[in-house]
């Protein structure tokens, strides 16, 4: 792959001269937890890639950035595996500006053309719809995350993008799982990787092993230009957040606790369950001839 050293390709997670590196990735901290840190988000990005069978080389996919911690996270690592010679595929950001007050709309055009990657900057007034359609006193993120990711289909199929790419991390399918849970009546979490329902584009998750404090640690230590979603931050009391106050407080509790959840998502046992779907409780029987106690009269 263009710009790939031999050094990189030796050593996947080895540490490169700044000048052997991505624009996006020069100028990063040269402290010892840092390095750590850029590692640990670089494996388990790889991993769960290849957990997940993500990758089909030669692909073309469209990294939707937002302008959040994780979005910009996703970005760099998928471009720093990309440079390693551990991502065959062609990589296009885009943003979709969608229309909130407020909205620096200079501030991701700038950072991708500064860092020379290959973007599509997308502006449609979705904010309007939303609050349109949308009681103030309902949640905005059904609406607004519909309308969002339909355009971001149309621009994957106007780009040849076989697959769209969200920033969604370990923490964002916990909590979405804890909403099923207690408000859906349902087992379900973001899957890492899934099909439209049209049949023609994926959506990837690469984030899904990563912690969102990781991404929270990485984009600030880069310096990216975070930019914060006013239109559900204006929202208090949203059921989504009263979950995450609720992991966070097992999280202090008993250190870990996230990643035990994560694990468990991960080893299901549907016959332990109760779902006759799932599972044929029905046909269940015994598989070897009763026997009869010796000493019953």
């Amino acid at each position: 792959m263009a710009g790939l050293s031999s050094a990189a390709a030796q050593d996947p997670e080895g540490d490169l001269p700044e000048s052997d590196l991505p624009p996006i990735l020069r100028g990063a901290p040269d402290g010892l937890e840092f390095r750590k840190l850029r590692k640990r988000i670089v494996r388990q990005t790889r991993e769960a890639l290849e957990a997940y069978g993500m990758v089909t080389p030669g692909a073309r996919w469209l990294v939707c950035l937002s302008g959040g911690k994780d979005s910009y996270t996703l970005l760099a690592a998928l471009i720093e595996l990309q440079w390693r010679g551990l991502l065959p595929v062609d990589l296009l950001a885009c943003n979709l500006d969608q229309g909130q007050p407020g909205f620096p709309a200079g501030v991701l055009p700038g950072f991708l053309a500064r860092h020379e990657i290959p973007h599509r900057i997308e502006y449609r007034d979705t904010y309007s719809i939303v609050t349109e359609k949308v009681p103030s006193t309902k949640t905005y993120c059904a609406l607004c995350s519909r309308l969002r990711r339909g355009h971001l289909y149309r621009i994957a199929r106007e780009e040849g993008c076989q697959a769209i790419v969200l920033g969604h991390h370990r923490d964002d399918i916990l909590e979405t799982f804890m909403l099923n849970l207690f408000h859906g009546g349902r087992l379900a979490a973001m899957p890492p990787k899934l099909v439209n329902e049209e049949g023609d584009i994926m959506v990837l998750r690469p984030l899904a092993h990563i912690a969102e404090a990781d991404c929270d640690r990485f984009a600030r230590a880069m310096g990216f230009p975070i930019i914060p979603c006013d239109l559900c931050g204006s929202q208090e009391g949203l059921q989504r957040a009263q979950v995450k106050a609720m992991l966070d407080e097992w999280e202090h509790r008993t250190p870990g606790r996230r990643q035990v959840m994560f694990r468990a998502l991960t080893n299901v046992r549907p016959g332990h369950l109760a779902d006759p779907a799932l599972f044929d409780f029905a046909g269940l029987a015994p598989t070897a001839p009763s026997r009869r106690d010796p000493e019953t009269p």
